[in-house]
Formats: C-alpha cells, structure tokens, sequence
C-alpha cells in the first residue's frame, strides 16, 4: 500500500485529491497539511511513501517544505497550480521527484503516485521544456564522456524507465541494467537516479 500525504493550503483540494486517491486500492492517504511548515511536521510523523506538495502556501512554501524535507526517505511530488518555469529547475535541485500541474489527468496523477514511488523521476512535459530551456539559457560543465549504451540507458532512466524496463528496451538482462545505471552514477558524481536525470535533461541527454 503506497502510503501519501497531501500538502496544500486549499481545502476543497485536499478534499478532491483524497476522494480519489482513497478509490484506488494501492494507495491510501494518511494525512493533510495546509502549508509548507505542517507538511514537514507530518512527514516526521507520519513516515508517507510519497508527498504530494504545492508550491505557493502560507507559513512555509513548498521549497521551503522541500530543502527541510532534503534526505528524507518520502518521495515528494510537486503539484502546483502555477506554471513558472523558473520554478521547475530549484524544485528539482532541492529533491522533488516529480514536478506536476493541477490540470493533470487524475489516472495520470495516479500513475505518477506510483511511478514516484517505484523510484522513477516525473516531469509534466511543459515543466521538463521548461527544464531544457533553463538548461540551454544556463553555462553548464561539459557532459561527462559516457560510452553510447550509458548514454541510452541515461536517456531511458531521465523518461522514468524503471531497470526492467530499461532492460526490456535494450534486449539486455536486467543484471546488465543495473550495472551500467552503477557506471553512470558513479561517472556523474551523483547520488541517485534522480540527479541522474536532471543531469540528462540539463545536458540534452533525456
């Protein structure tokens, strides 16, 4: 059972998201919380498997909740009404593994819940442009040299392809999978699958 917490300072949409996360019969919502500062103290108590958190709240606002929340084990998903690119880039950095709008399809919303939750990395499509358009905007490193199946596996692992899934895709095995997901981390510098996909699609890689 994928256990979530919902952070948003308006009721009605506190309401609606648990209504229908609560039909679904692998996910079950523990909790509400209706600013950034709650959200963080809930996360402490309640130990969720993923947070889906607003951005623009009272008290503390979702980037707040995100940079305190940094190494928590809840996966955290960003779900905001509000479609600034320039937030997409400082909410990723600060550990979200997900970046959604409020206008999402409920099954889509669904499905992201769990993909996060399964270890996949989620971006709507106007917020990874809005990604790629910071990123081309920005002076960033040259790209780590990767060798041409890295580089494949990085693109499918930025998409939120899980290692069988990657493994289907490339006809390996998914032993193989794991070792070049190791390979790229480690050539990276970074810690986790989602850094590694904010390096790919920083790089143009995804």
């Amino acid at each position: 059972m994928i256990r979530v917490l919902i952070a948003d300072d308006h009721p009605v949409v506190r309401q609606g998201l648990r209504t229908f996360l609560d039909l679904q019969d692998d996910i079950t919502v523990v909790g509400e919380a209706g600013d950034g500062a709650q959200a963080v103290e809930l996360v402490g108590e309640l130990s969720p498997d993923v947070l889906l958190l607003d951005l623009k709240m009272p008290v503390m606002d979702g980037l707040g909740a995100l940079e305190r929340l940094s190494g928590s084990a809840t996966r955290i998903v960003v779900l905001t009404s509000v479609s600034d690119p320039s937030d997409v880039g400082p909410a990723m950095r600060a550990g979200a593994a997900g970046f959604l709008y409020k206008d999402v399809d409920p099954t889509a919303l669904v499905q992201a819940v769990r993909a996060v939750h399964g270890g996949q990395v989620l971006l709507a499509p106007e917020a990874a442009e809005a990604m790629l358009a910071t990123a081309a905007d920005a002076v960033v490193p040259a790209p780590v040299p990767l060798t041409e199946r890295e580089r494949e596996v990085l693109a499918l692992i930025a998409a939120g392809r899980s290692n069988r899934e990657i493994a289907r895709s490339l006809a390996v095995a998914e032993k193989t999978v794991k070792t070049h997901v190791s390979n790229v981390l480690m050539k990276l510098g970074v810690q986790d699958r989602t850094q590694a996909a904010l390096y790919a699609v920083r790089h143009g890689l995804g």
